[in-house]
């Protein structure tokens, strides 16, 4: 009778770790992902902006885009948030083949640096006020009025809707204002006190761009140019008979 065979053991590894990586505690945060890296990460300044609205209004007046890819493309630029959104738009036109895609613009002067301009009687310095480079109306309205400061540019679109600049009591802090007004299917009323120079520099396509300019007795007054277009829409400029800057060029 033979005997029982021992029982067979396995030499084969277990596929089990050794130390096995303990639990997550309960109720820990995942892992962050792993952030985007690259200059089309960056995130895009208003100055980056505005050099795709000027390319974009250039390709307008040239024939390039049409007036409903205008818009489209409007309203993309001013919903973006980075640098790699901002190159698309121009990706298929000129300006867009002759450059890379747009850098984090320069820092500006800080506070109390370069030059403290003062109109309308009130020192810049130190005042905090709200204000916006960039007053954007798509399906809607957006207005600026009261006390708030007025930089060298300010851009206003209206893409079927309506946007209005009161600058009667704005604080200037350049004498020399640049306001790109865009109007597609819509309208752009801009309001300035009476004794500033006004310029215009815009045309209307199917529309109405309606700027009276005129010449400030006072050589410090600002010197407001108002130009861009109005597509099946309306630009009009208003001098505000009786709202006077006070002080002008008291720096």
């Amino acid at each position: 009778m033979n005997a029982d065979k021992p029982p067979s053991v396995s030499l084969e590894k277990s596929a089990e770790p050794e130390h096995p990586a303990p639990a997550p505690a309960t109720g820990a945060p995942s892992p962050a992902p792993a952030a985007a890296h690259g200059p089309g990460a960056v995130r895009a300044s208003d100055a980056d902006r505005d050099r795709i609205a000027d390319i974009l209004r250039e390709a307008l007046a040239e024939g390039r885009l049409e007036p409903d890819e205008h818009a489209e493309r409007l309203d993309a630029l001013y919903r973006s948030k980075t640098l790699g959104e901002l190159q698309p738009l121009i990706g298929d036109l000129p300006a867009g083949q002759r450059s890379q895609p747009p850098g984090p613009a320069a820092p500006g002067p800080g506070p109390g640096q370069g030059r403290d301009m003062s109109f309308g009687g009130h020192k810049h310095g130190g005042i905090r006020v709200a204000g916006a480079k960039n007053v954007v109306a798509v399906f809607s309205s957006a207005n600026r009025a009261g006390t708030w400061r007025v930089g060298s540019k300010v851009s206003a679109v209206a893409v079927f809707g309506y946007v209005e600049l009161d600058l009667t009591e704005a604080l200037f802090e350049q004498q020399h204002v640049t306001i790109n007004a865009t109007s597609v299917f819509g309208g752009v009323e801009i309001r300035v006190p009476e004794n500033v120079t006004l310029r215009s520099n815009g045309s209307g396509v199917m529309g109405g761009f309606e700027v009276r300019e005129r010449e400030a007795t006072d050589l410090r007054a600002p010197v407001i140019t108002v130009q861009g277009a109005a597509i099946m829409g309306s630009v009009e400029v208003k001098a505000i008979e009786g709202k006077r800057l006070r002080d002008l060029g008291n720096g």
